[in-house]
């Protein structure tokens, strides 16, 4: 089958659906490659390139929708390329499917299969397609850059013979792919960093990576991210409250706010109010990367970047990904590469649209004449729930106190009952064995259960740096094989050299183990 992409007509839109290293990787998939003249150029690719990659370039946009049977493109179609669509051919893109009800229409309409890229499932198999992540995560990255462009100072901190400047302070609210990306950017350039979510279970990933994790003195159940694919969930009216409350009193504290908050099919949540936007100091800046679906400040203009009367600047762009064009390209045409593989199981060429897929099915809003959207949940979680933990309760010390009575009764117990035993058949064993025996017998019972006691009483952690000592120590018993070397039997000999060997290994060995493994704790 032929894969076409035409050049994006959408005002400002610079990426390509189509690469040159994508398309040689189509191609091993037993496809034909086809995209428009100019397609790629915004994004760094001329034409010679795809030439060169064995892509066939074709002037018109038109000649490019009739001759391909699968159309890659970034943004959702208008209503001149919903026209050019045909029975039976597969448009892969962001569709936006839950606000555009009219293009699903006119896709099953005309028996075209429509899969979006924002549909794709946020499941572990799926990752490698995840669009919608791959491009969270330029914009993460790029609205810190977009950020630093507009703040006057460093974002480190710095003591100069020119004087002192301290390190800038940013808030990332959302610690989604979008605002892990500036968190881990923000604390690389230097700044303290801090990040708020709603979801409790990335607390762990904000802190490993250096920010600190802004929490709320407020109980409330948080839903698991597992049963909303991975995404916040809508919040209670307390909640909320208590989150502008924070956000209120951090206001006059930070430089950079970033915020990413986003909730599937909704419009975004006001989280930075207009009275938090005139507490924060001259120079600051807010970067509001949810200004697409209205913004998360309650002052942003999307597409368009401000400055306050308190001289705040705030920052809507909707196109940082384009901003970054062959790096966004290459992301997103390497997603459509692989759901291309998954479409093409066999790599003949021939595209199997197995609906009994997770993924496919997942992303597929129309196909046969139907519209498929919304999908079923996929039949693997998105994430794992996490297993509800009890807390554990708190002692008196009256019951602290006859726990430990009861733990040692229980453990004088046992100790009784084990030298009752060995006691017995130690006296069982007398009874029949001579008195040269015995007196070896006891001598080893006894240094079997010092040995015990001593061992049992070590740290895990240190258990093998002391067993190889002790195996060392113990094979004194050398002396008893050295002794036996001179026996006048054959037999004897044989057995000595053998013991002198085994106890060398013991001997050699253990203490080579115990040096290296004690040299791992010391300073080289």
């Amino acid at each position: 089958m032929k894969i076409g992409t035409p050049k994006e007509i959408f005002e400002g839109e610079a990426r390509v659906a189509m690469t040159p290293e994508s398309a040689l990787q189509l191609q091993k998939l037993g496809h034909d490659c086809v995209v428009e003249t100019g397609a790629g150029a915004a994004a760094g690719f001329d034409d010679a390139s795809y030439k060169a990659a064995g892509v066939e370039v074709v002037k018109t946009a038109a000649a490019l929708w009739k001759a391909a049977d699968v159309v890659a493109k970034v943004r959702a179609p208008n209503d001149a390329e919903l026209k050019r669509l045909r029975a039976d051919q597969t448009l892969i893109s962001f569709f936006n499917p839950a606000g555009n009800t009219v293009g699903m229409e006119a896709a099953a309409k005309k028996g075209a299969t429509v899969i979006a890229m924002e549909m794709i499932p946020r499941i572990s198999r799926a990752q490698k397609m995840d669009a919608l992540s791959s491009m969270a995560n330029i914009a993460g990255y790029r609205a810190v850059i977009e950020a630093g462009n507009n703040f006057g100072r460093f974002f480190t901190g710095q003591i100069t013979a020119a004087g002192k400047v301290p390190p800038a302070k940013v808030l990332v609210v959302g610690a989604g792919v979008a605002g892990l990306a500036a968190i881990g950017t923000s604390t690389s350039l230097g700044a303290i960093t801090y990040a708020f979510d709603v979801r409790p279970e990335v607390a762990e990933q904000v802190e490993s990576m250096g920010a600190e994790f802004v929490y709320l003195d407020f109980e409330e159940e948080q839903q698991d991210g597992a049963a909303t694919g991975g995404y916040a969930s809508v919040s209670s009216p307390e909640f909320r409250e208590a989150q502008l409350a924070k956000f209120r009193e951090l206001a006059p504290e930070v430089d950079i706010v970033i915020t990413t908050a986003l909730i599937p099919n909704r419009e975004a949540p006001e989280l930075w109010t207009e009275d938090m936007v005139k507490a924060m100091k001259p120079g600051s800046v807010i970067v509001d990367l949810a200004a697409e679906k209205g913004g998360n400040c309650k002052l942003t203009v999307a597409d368009e970047k401000i400055v306050t009367d308190n001289g705040v600047t705030i920052i809507g762009y909707t196109d940082f990904p384009s901003r970054m064009a062959t790096q966004a390209s290459t992301l997103y045409a390497t997603n459509i590469r692989h759901l291309m593989t998954d479409l093409t199981p066999e790599k003949d060429g021939v595209i199997n649209h197995d609906m009994e897929d997770d993924v496919i099915r997942g992303a597929t809003v129309t196909h046969a004449k139907e519209i498929t959207f919304p999908p079923p949940p996929p039949k693997i979680a998105a994430i794992a729930a996490a297993p509800k933990k009890e807390a554990p309760k708190e002692l008196t010390a009256e019951e602290k106190a006859a726990q430990e009575v009861a733990a040692f009764k229980q453990q004088t117990k046992n100790q009784v009952t084990l030298l009752a035993v060995g006691g017995a058949l130690l006296l069982a064993v007398g009874l029949v064995a001579p008195a040269s025996f015995m007196q070896h017998f006891i001598v080893f019972v006894l240094a079997v259960f010092v040995g015990f006691q001593v061992i049992w009483g070590v740290a895990h952690s240190l258990h093998t740096p002391l067993m190889a000592v002790t195996n060392a120590i113990s094979s004194i018993i050398i002396l008893g094989a050295l002794m036996q070397i001179g026996s006048s039997s054959f037999l004897v000999i044989i057995l000595a050299a053998l013991s002198v060997f085994m106890c060398g290994i013991n001997i050699f060995g253990g203490f080579l183990v115990t040096r290296r493994m004690l040299a791992m704790f010391q300073k080289s």
